[in-house]
C-alpha cells in the first residue's frame, strides 16, 4: 500500500474500536507526524508521492506483462496449428501486445523482401538480425519507466535518512538552546526524526521487490522471443525444403514449448 494511503488510514482509524495500546501508538505516530518540522514534513510528502508513483508503475507493468503473456500463449497455439505463414500473418495483429508478434512480423517481412516468402531464404543471417532487432525493440518498449522504479528503490532510504539527520540536528539545536540536557527533552525530537527513515524504507522495500520481479519477467520474455525466433527460422527452412518452391511456405511442426 502506498505510504500516502497508509497515513490516511492511520488518520481515519477509530480509536474506540482499536485496543488501547494500539490506539495510543497510532495517536502518538500521528502526533509525531503532525508535529514534524517543515523539512521532515516535506520529506514525508515527497516519499508519499514516490510511493504512489512506484506502485502505479508496478501495477501497470504487472497488468501489461500478464496480458502479453496470455496473448503470447494464444499466438503460439495459432502458429503451431496454422498451415501457412500467410495465414499467421493475417491474424497476428489479433494477438498484440504479445512481443512474439513483433518478432514474427519482422522475420516474415524480411523473408518476403528476399524472395516473396517462397522457397529457402537467400540470406538467413538477415533473418536472424531481423529477429534480434525485433526482440530488442520489444524489450525496450516493455522496459519503459522501469528506470524510475529502480531510482525510487535506490534513493528512497537516503531521502528518509536526510530527514532523520536534519531532524536530529534540529533536536540537538533545540536542546542546546533550552539548556536542559535530559533524555526527556531530546527523545521527542529524535523519535519524530526517525519517522522519515521508516517512511523511506516503507517506500524502498516494495519498489526493490517489484523491480526484481519485473526484471525477472523481462528476462523471461527475452529468452522466449529468442527461442521463438529460432523456432520460426527453423520452420521456414524446413518447410521450404519439404514443399514446392512455388507454394507458400508452410511451417513445419515445431517442437512443443509452453509460454
Amino acid at each position: 500500500m502506498p505510504l500516502l494511503f497508509a497515513l490516511v488510514l492511520l488518520q481515519d482509524t477509530d480509536a474506540t474500536a482499536a485496543p488501547p495500546a494500539a490506539a495510543a501508538s497510532s495517536n502518538a505516530l500521528l502526533e509525531m507526524v503532525h508535529n514534524s518540522g517543515p523539512v521532515a514534513f516535506a520529506v514525508l510528502i515527497l516519499l508519499a508521492f514516490a510511493s504512489l508513483f512506484s506502485w502505479t508503475i508496478m501495477i501497470s507493468k504487472w497488468r501489461s506483462f500478464g496480458a502479453a503473456r496470455r496473448r503470447s500463449s494464444g499466438f503460439l497455439r495459432a502458429f503451431r496449428k496454422s498451415g501457412r505463414l500467410s495465414e499467421i500473418s493475417a491474424i497476428a495483429d489479433q494477438f498484440k501486445p504479445s512481443p512474439l508478434v513483433s518478432v514474427f512480423s519482422e522475420i516474415h517481412d524480411e523473408y518476403a523482401r528476399q524472395n516473396n516468402g517462397r522457397g529457402l531464404p537467400r540470406n538467413p543471417i538477415a533473418l536472424e538480425r531481423a529477429a534480434a532487432t525485433a526482440s530488442s525493440e520489444a524489450l525496450t518498449a516493455m522496459e519503459q519507466r522501469m528506470t524510475w522504479l529502480a531510482t525510487i528503490a535506490a534513493i528512497a532510504p537516503f531521502i528518509g535518512l536526510f530527514g532523520t539527520v536534519w531532524g536530529i540536528i534540529d533536536a540537538f539545536h533545540g536542546l542546546g538552546t533550552a539548556g536542559a540536557a535530559t533524555l526527556r527533552a531530546v527523545a521527542p525530537g529524535i523519535s519524530e526524526a526517525l519517522i522519515t527513515t521508516a517512511a523511506g524504507l516503507l517506500v524502498a522495500i516494495p519498489a526493490v521487490v517489484g523491480y526484481n520481479q519485473l526484471t525477472a519477467q523481462l528476462r523471461d520474455f527475452g529468452s522466449r522471443m529468442d527461442d521463438f525466433g529460432r523456432e520460426l527460422l527453423n520452420a521456414i527452412e524446413n518447410a521450404a525444403m519439404l514443399s514446392n518452391p512455388n507454394e507458400d511456405a508452410r511451417p513445419a511442426e515445431p517442437r512443443r514449448r509452453g509460454f
